[in-house]
């Protein structure tokens, strides 16, 4: 039955006078969360409680409990009828946590006024065994990006270990994987029929951990992928390498095998993900009625730094099929676009016109790159058979339809808007899919997008990430040669200079990254001073969960071709390769110093062998 949610303004509930004050004699889901309560649609655990209640069900949200405590935060809305959800929040808390260097950080996001201890490390982890230890027969549903990105096994860079699925270490009874609307919705239905949590085992994206001894749940349609153990993970690198390669190529594939992995007495089964949204799921999501803003009881704590930063964008798309493989996006919100309307994207943008303190300026109107929009495969029945892990690495799919026309039409619609005064690009642009010298298919509608890109939606800075400059390091991350990124300068900066605009290019890098050495770090900091560069945003590289490029960092070699590769693991040896980065900073030349072969570019660009997927 559905029932009239929200406090005083249209927050879910999250204290115990506000669930009181509601009528509720027990919420059916209660969402443990290591964030602060944004009711955004940028925020996960906004959006799945959301989800919940649109479902017709009671849904409150405790943020940022005290686990240090005698845990009254775990046991003040009692236990709710379904089960409790736990998220670690919109990052991964290792990362939030912690620098490259694994140096504590003094500050968190997503917490008001940026304060740091507001989270443990691992918090899905550590909610779980809380709440299985007050309410041990309450199922408890696990989901976000630290448990999505931990649900096999997995290299822990700062245990600087391998270990087992989250669902075995947190004791969690079912694992969400990925953007979580359409599993979270099958749940919610199946459980208004009456259907027992503990028969939900074959709701498509999720995860369960049963007994070995125990029949696999029957799933007729489904194929089944027999992973190595965890135990033999950890004895073999290299079967801990074939896993990998299995999970890569099974997470890109629209029609993918059920994995099962043993685990001690376990086996770890990860169900096939639901197909990608269609555009009218994807509208269904936004269109729920946020708030837009932190939740009341955070008026007097300072602002949030993540929702200052997001509060006037709109995301006009999910899914990044760009395969870099440093990156979990694709593992996470996947590899298909999933776009929304113009209806729905205009509707939000008219929401937040009428926001306190909005002045006319979106920050972002993008993604997680911010020029896939619409963009699909010309024939889908292709797209399902195909595991590659990039679309456009080692270079451009010929079924991948790229025209950005109907996104340049989306901006001009949106400069149309009373009240909207400018709407800036903040997210990352996949130049490679501009050019034909990447991308065959790249013409006139693409040429218009970057002239409107610079011309109308840039403040002043367009970021850009080319990554690094070397062929090979390049070719490890799945990244296109650096002489595209010399000819987006070229373009960009004949078209500042035709319209008068004093505008500059800002390229994002990595050091330290798997196959990077010290002298690659030397070639790139020649490369950018000569082109007048002083680069700004920087990245020592952070070995993620689940990404290829932190199986390399752990086992020392490709996984596709078996071949050795470079790590910087030192503590010394990454700071020395980030130090390249800033000659500027330092006076030190010999940071920049090299012979003139190696400023020329000794290594060719563009002329390494792909590998075969």
């Amino acid at each position: 039955m559905k029932t009239e949610s929200g406090i005083a303004g249209g927050f879910l509930p999250s204290s115990k006078k506000e669930v009181e004050d509601l009528g509720w004699d027990q919420p059916d889901v209660i969402i443990f969360s290591g964030d602060a309560y944004v009711d955004h649609p940028s925020f996960g655990p906004a959006v799945i409680g959301r989800v919940i209640e649109n479902e017709g069900f009671r849904v409150a949200i405790v943020p940022q409990p005290n686990w240090r405590d005698d845990l009254r935060d775990f046991r003040k809305l009692g236990s709710p009828k379904y089960f409790f959800g736990i998220t670690a929040g919109n990052m991964d808390s290792m990362v939030n946590h912690y620098t490259a260097a694994r140096r504590l950080r003094s500050d968190d996001a997503y917490t008001p006024g940026g304060m740091a201890g507001f989270r443990p490390d691992y918090p899905t982890i550590v909610y779980t065994k809380i709440l299985k230890q007050l309410f041990p027969d309450v199922p408890v549903v696990i989901g976000g990006i630290e448990a999505s990105m931990r649900r096999l096994t997995h290299y822990d860079y700062w245990k600087d270990t391998l270990e087992p699925s989250m669902l075995i270490s947190s004791g969690a009874d079912m694992l969400i994987y990925g953007m979580g609307e359409q599993p979270i919705r099958e749940v919610m239905r199946l459980l208004a029929k009456g259907v027992p949590f503990y028969s939900l085992k074959t709701v498509p994206q999720t995860a369960i951990a049963i007994s070995k001894d125990n029949p696999l749940p029957l799933q007729k349609s489904w194929k089944d992928q027999i992973l190595n153990s965890y135990e033999k993970c950890l004895a073999d690198k290299k079967l801990f390498t074939v896993n990998f390669v299995v999970f890569e190529k099974e997470s890109n594939k629209i029609e993918a095998a059920r994995l099962i992995e043993p685990s001690g007495n376990s086996l770890v089964i990860i169900n096939p993900p639901f197909p990608p949204m269609d555009e009218k799921e994807a509208d269904r999501t936004y269109d729920l009625p946020y708030m837009y803003m932190p939740h009341p009881r955070y008026n007097k704590k300072g602002p949030i730094p993540a929702y200052e930063m997001i509060k006037f964008s709109v995301n006009i798309h999910r899914g990044c099929f760009g395969g870099c493989s440093f990156c979990a996006i694709a593992a996470h919100q996947g590899k298909q676009i999933v776009s929304r309307s113009e209806r729905s994207i205009l509707s939000e943008i008219e929401k937040i016109s009428h926001l306190p303190g909005f002045k006319g300026y979106l920050s972002d109107l993008g993604g997680p790159s911010a020029n896939m929009f619409r963009m699909k495969g010309k024939n889908m029945d292709t797209c399902r058979k195909c595991s590659r892990p990039s679309c456009i690495w080692p270079g451009v799919c010929p079924n991948l339809e790229t025209s950005h026309q109907e996104l340049t039409s989306l901006y001009k619609k949106v400069n149309r808007i009373d009240g909207i005064k400018k709407a800036f690009i903040g997210s990352g642009v996949r130049y490679d899919l501009l050019f034909p010298d990447w991308n065959k298919n790249a013409g006139r509608a693409e040429s218009e997008y970057l002239d409107e890109l610079i011309k109308g939606h840039v403040s002043g800075r367009l970021k850009i990430a080319p990554e690094h400059t070397n062929h090979l390091v390049l070719s490890l991350m799945r990244k296109p040669p650096f002489e595209l990124f010399r000819k987006l300068k070229s373009r960009f900066d004949a078209i500042t200079k035709r319209e008068g605009l004093n505008y500059e290019i800002i390229p994002y890098f990595i050091s330290s990254h798997p196959g990077c050495t010290d002298k690659d770090m030397q070639e790139l900091a020649n490369e950018v001073k000569s082109m007048g560069i002083k680069p700004e945003q920087v990245q020592d590289f952070t070995p993620t969960p689940m990404t290829l490029s932190t199986l390399i960092y752990y086992t020392g070699f490709d996984p596709y071709t078996g071949k050795k590769v470079y790590v910087a693991r030192k503590p010394d040896e990454k700071k020395r390769q980030k130090e390249y980065f800033f000659w500027y900073k330092t006076g030190d030349r010999r940071l920049v110093t090299g012979d003139r072969k190696r400023r020329e570019g000794k290594r060719k660009t563009g002329t390494q062998k792909p590998r075969s997927f």
